[in-house]
């Protein structure tokens, strides 16, 4: 926390206490007139001598820093050349005098993973950052005479002084994408910093502004299979800049083409076996362990499998409190089980997150691609299939002909970015419409959840509506969704998880090839699957994406089934005043008989399991006062 009084040093060890998980191998603490740091250290690089705070010479500057900078021996070299003088061995102190040399700009300098502070004692100026695409979570709230920052929600709730107001506009995004998108939170006068992002507070003011953004202007290519073998050297230097630990080290391996590129860079370039670690479900359709096998056997890695068939009824609790959210991604549950796993023999995993972003992974993309051939209709035909797109469909059960008669009528007439937040919406604007209580609905009219989507939509440099979605993704669902997945539940367990796909290098490379090789006659990853190829199993290749799904619809016909509904249905959540019973006891009775309503069940449990585990009684209180679009 910076301050313009005194601060408090024993609430920022509160902080840290609370997120132990994040850091159990240490501690460390600073505080002066104005300012109190404090961090949770996971020891991986410069185990002996990398405790934090680190600080400049004279100890006018101090940081504290949550990541990894991959390029820190480069930048040690660059700061010794210059005079600096260094205590430490690893990469956090590189930060303090990057900061002497180039201010605020110093971000442009890092590559890797982070969410740091440092404090400039001189000016009484605290700078927050976030990485690119948002690997590291940062949290803070600020008043006129103060800013308080953290990794995680419950460390800003360790503040007595914190609201617990629920801001509606947060619980209507969450509702629309199954997260909350940055920079809100689901507490009113807390806020995300978003991915990319410097937010600066300067004795009592704060600017927030943005140091990165991918360009997808296209350039030419002349020669395919050079642009193979570039891609290849990307991914084995991304790979290898990210195998540097003391610690063990291993992967996920899901059995999909980003998570076995990355475990085959991974063995080419290591002495010892690669330890590789897959989780599986009895349920044949959600299990991929044959597919990982045979990366594993290929590579003849140290392979871990487990079959994921523990008491949900024990894991959900410990979600929801690792979650300071609601957060309603069911893979959330495999990611937890092979992080756990993983735990048991290394402290850092590699995992392929961010392909189908960077090289065009997503089915959905395909669709896209296909749907620019709609041509543009005339307004009046177009709101006249929307009206009776919508009718048909909300009238229809989700599995019946009709409704998709319906759903294909809206999304002909709807502009492309239209047509992809209606693709990425898990409660439409009618389904809220329907299952919101007056007093909600009253609150939350004119806040458009598509309008976060339109905005990354519009203000891509892309030049077709393929390269403007994956934008979009880069900018939403990535770190809003995957990453926040990836780094709460891998820190649940002390594990650090690293994502070579997520480069700044390979984004920026990709990001300006052509959509033709990325996406080609519906083909996805046409580049990367090429590039890959002469590494990877063949019939590898050929599997359609399966992606890390769970059996949810079964779920909440059995083993969640009372769950679900003693939760939704009881006193306290109808005290909530949030959403009508009826429309809730409807969607489980149809989703019982048959019908698919189960994405909208489970955010609905989620957020439930959330209120329940973290927000005070007087949460239910909603006013308008968060209310902002």
């Amino acid at each position: 926390m910076a301050t313009t009084s005194h601060p408090d040093p024993e609430l920022v060890r509160r902080m840290c206490d609370v997120i132990v998980h994040r850091g159990p191998d240490g501690a460390g603490f600073h505080s002066d007139e104005h300012a109190a740091l404090g961090m949770r250290r996971l020891a991986i690089i410069d185990v002996a001598t990398g405790d934090q705070p680190v600080y400049n010479e004279d100890d006018r500057v101090v940081a504290v820093f949550n990541g990894e900078i991959y390029n820190f021996a480069e930048l040690r070299d660059m700061l010794i050349a210059k005079g600096h003088r260094l205590r430490t061995a690893g990469d956090s102190e590189c930060l303090v005098h990057l900061y002497e040399e180039f201010g605020v700009e110093l971000v442009h300098r890092l590559r890797g993973m982070f969410a740091f502070a440092i404090w400039d004692r001189d000016r009484q100026r605290l700078v927050l950052a976030r990485d690119r695409v948002g690997k590291k979570p940062l949290y803070w709230r600020a008043d006129h005479s103060s800013i308080r920052f953290a990794s995680e929600l419950k460390s800003l709730a360790q503040d007595p002084g914190m609201g617990r107001e629920i801001d509606p506009v947060a619980l209507h995004h969450y509702l629309t994408y199954q997260y909350v998108p940055a920079p809100w939170s689901i507490y009113q006068g807390v806020h995300k910093l978003s991915p990319g992002h410097v937010l600066v507070w300067e004795r009592g003011r704060i600017t927030v502004n943005r140091y990165w953004q991918l360009d997808r202007t296209p350039r030419p290519v002349l020669d395919q299979r050079e642009e193979e073998e570039r891609l290849r050297e990307l991914i084995l230097d991304a790979t290898r800049i990210r195998m540097v630990s003391e610690r063990p080290i291993g992967a996920f391996l899901s059995g999909g083409i980003d998570s076995s590129a990355v475990v085959a860079a991974m063995a080419m370039q290591s002495t010892e076996p690669v330890k590789t670690f897959c989780i599986g479900f009895e349920d044949s359709r959600y299990d991929e362990r044959h597919k990982a096998r045979m990366v594993a056997d290929r590579y003849s890695t140290d392979h871990h499998e487990l079959v994921v068939t523990s008491n949900l009824l024990d894991i959900l609790p410990r979600l929801a409190w690792h979650f300071d959210e609601p957060f309603a991604d069911s893979s959330a549950i495999p990611s937890f089980h092979v992080a756990q796993l993983s735990r048991q023999h290394v402290t850092v995993a590699l995992n392929g997150d961010g392909g189908d972003e960077c090289f065009g992974g997503y089915r959905r993309y395909a669709l896209m691609n296909q749907a620019r051939r709609i041509p543009a209709l005339p307004p009046a035909l177009a709101a006249m299939l929307t009206r009776t797109g919508t009718l048909v469909s909300e009238r229809s059960d989700s599995r019946s002909l009709p409704h998709q008669l319906g759903r294909l009528m809206r999304f002909t007439a709807a502009r492309p970015s239209q047509r992809y937040a209606r693709l990425m919406s898990y409660f439409t604007p009618e389904q809220k419409s329907t299952i919101y209580s007056d007093a909600l609905r009253d609150l939350l009219t004119g806040v458009d959840s598509y309008r976060l989507l339109e905005e990354a939509f519009q203000g891509s440099s892309a030049e077709t509506d393929l390269g403007r979605v994956m934008d979009v993704d880069t900018l939403t669902y990535l770190p809003g969704d995957l990453l926040v997945k990836a780094d709460i539940t891998s820190m649940a367990h002390s594990l650090e998880a690293r994502s070579p796909f997520l480069d700044h290098h390979i984004m920026e490379w990709a990001a300006a090839l052509p959509g033709a090789l990325h996406i080609r006659n519906g083909q996805t990853k046409l580049l990367l699957k090429r590039a890959v190829a002469p590494w990877l199993p063949e019939q590898l290749l050929r599997y359609p994406k399966q992606g890390f799904a769970v059996p949810l619809a079964s779920w909440l016909r059995g083993e969640l089934r009372e769950l679900a509904y003693d939760m939704l249905t009881d006193d306290t959540a109808r005290n909530r005043g949030l959403f009508r019973p009826a429309v809730v006891q409807e969607l489980l009775r149809k989703h019982i008989d048959g019908a698919d309503h189960s994405v909208r069940l489970w955010a609905l449990l989620q957020f439930e399991l959330w209120h329940r585990t973290h927000a005070t009684p007087n949460a239910a209180l909603i006013s308008g006062a968060g209310c902002h679009a």
